[in-house]
């Protein structure tokens, strides 16, 4: 799983190093990268594994293929994705289009969010994570455990 999160600085060529615990649990899906696009909610780009994209476009393909819809989140997500792969120091080259929309110029913030993670610029998370706070107290009464789960804490 892609958790916690990590402040890393971006270089004058728009480089910056992966976190080595989001390497990890990539290498071991075997990936040599992730696929990121820009989100629909935020300023922030998105981040996934093949498979995960893979799972989104099958989803899109499961959509009317004349509807509108169909061709909104194509074009949205997969048109606008981007293959990212490590080099030999486990940094990836982001493209100035995914930085200009998640306003990202000196710092990255790498946010992991169990199957996936988002990279932010670090001031507009930390506003975001006030928020998202606020709401999950307001509406935790929606996250319960379902006792028939694997791995069930007794």
């Amino acid at each position: 799983m892609f958790l916690s999160n990590y402040v890393n600085k971006i270089d004058k060529k728009g480089r910056v190093s992966v976190p080595a615990s989001f390497r990890s649990h990539l290498n071991s899906m075997g990936y040599n990268g992730f696929i990121s696009y820009p989100s629909f909610n935020h300023p922030a780009l998105e981040a996934c594994s093949q498979d995960r994209i893979e799972k989104l476009s099958n989803t899109i393909d499961t959509l009317n293929p004349f509807e509108e819809k169909r061709d909104f989140f194509a074009t949205s997500i997969l048109s606008e994705s981007e293959n990212l792969q490590f080099d030999t120091e486990g940094r990836v080259s982001i493209s100035q289009k995914l930085l200009s929309h998640s306003k990202i110029k000196d710092n990255i913030l790498f946010v992991g969010l169990g199957k996936t993670f988002q990279i932010w610029e670090p001031k507009n998370f930390e506003k975001f994570k006030i928020f998202a706070r606020k709401k999950a107290f307001q509406n935790r009464s929606n996250l319960k455990w379902d006792n028939k789960q694997k791995g069930e804490l007794k």
